[in-house]
């Protein structure tokens, strides 16, 4: 067997100059330890952990040059002794350490990080059901343990922001929906969404501020960070918190009211998937999954794909989606 894989050979904040500077070389078919097996990878997607990552500003910093890369899904061709039943299988996988990562042929990846996968469901779907759908439900469990009827959530018009609203409609909870663009409002309308809220018209603090009154959400969560994150906060009640899951707009959070959060018990919470996995126990998480699957297979969730490249056109493929995220994921197919 031979293996190809993307390679990384340095970090750089400006996102063109790395995307330019990738690879694809061949590389040596990783040895497996005790506890590891090695995947045939059908599908790998890009995230935006994967853009901060190629910058060098993700919480994960690999040692280079590096294969980048944090899930996808694929075969199992090859165990160790203590994971035999795992052979053939086809699974989802994921890293959350600094180990070489998805976007290759062959992937070598911890036995505990796979999950089977259920008749029915495509690799192109696979790829991508370890990190947004995951973070999805980890995230609006927050919710419903506030007792909350309604939340708020930006990036709206993105893959999470549509399995949030997804799990909000089945949990009878309402959704003040974000977006930057016309067609985002439009597209949500649409669907179905009532509170679609565009961030960047004039009018919007008034807006956001009376539906806020009348809702009284008591979770958000917000994907873009900046002052933005207190525009958000600010008209909420007493007791509400933010959930701080991404950082699109690479600005510093501001604009919080301190009285808020000093009088009212307003507060703001990180929310990293990888420690949530570590803190989950297994079984949990593998009832979780199946639950995802479900989802998926009825047709509540579908991750939106806009394009499919082998990992040849990898630079090309990550132009096209660093240019519209919301359009869907590309997936390399190696």
């Amino acid at each position: 067997m031979t293996n190809r894989s993307v390679i990384l050979p340095e970090y750089n904040n400006n996102l063109i100059r790395a995307l330019l500077s990738l690879k694809v070389e061949e590389t040596t078919i990783p040895m497996l330890r005790n506890d590891e097996v090695l995947v045939e990878m059908k599908a790998t997607p890009c995230n935006p952990s994967d853009i901060a990552f190629l910058r060098g500003s993700y919480n994960i910093v690999k040692e280079l040059p590096a294969v980048p890369g944090f899930e996808g899904a694929g075969i199992i061709v090859e165990t160790t002794a203590n994971n035999k039943d795992l052979l053939h299988q086809r699974v989802s996988c994921y890293i959350n350490e600094k180990d070489s990562g998805t976007w290759s042929k062959y992937f070598k990846v911890k036995a505990r990080d796979c999950i089977v996968l259920k008749n029915g469901i495509s690799f192109e779907q696979a790829a991508g059901l370890s990190i947004n759908p995951v973070t999805a439900w980890a995230m609006f469990h927050e919710a419903i343990i506030s007792g909350t009827r309604a939340i708020v959530q930006n990036a709206a018009a993105g893959q999470l922001g549509k399995f949030i609203n997804v799990l909000a409609a089945k949990n009878g909870i309402e959704v003040i929906n974000l977006v930057r663009k016309v067609d985002h409002i439009n597209s949500l309308k649409d669907e179905g969404y009532e509170h679609v809220i565009d961030v960047t018209g004039e009018n919007f603090n008034e807006h956001y501020t009376s539906i806020v009154t009348r809702l009284n959400p008591l979770v958000a969560f917000d994907a873009v960070g900046g002052d933005l994150t207190g525009m958000m906060l600010n008209p909420m009640p007493g007791g509400s918190k933010v959930f701080v899951y991404g950082g699109l707009s690479g600005a510093q959070i501001g604009g919080i009211d301190a009285m808020g959060v000093i009088f009212k018990r307003k507060s703001i919470v990180g929310f990293n998937l990888n420690e949530w996995m570590i803190k989950v126990s297994r079984e949990k998480f593998l009832e979780i999954t199946s639950e995802i699957q479900d989802l998926f297979l009825r047709g509540d969730f579908k991750t939106s794909i806009q394009g499919i490249y082998s990992l040849d056109e990898v630079v090309s493929a990550l132009r096209v989606y660093v240019k519209s995220m919301s359009a869907g994921k590309i997936l390399l197919t190696p």
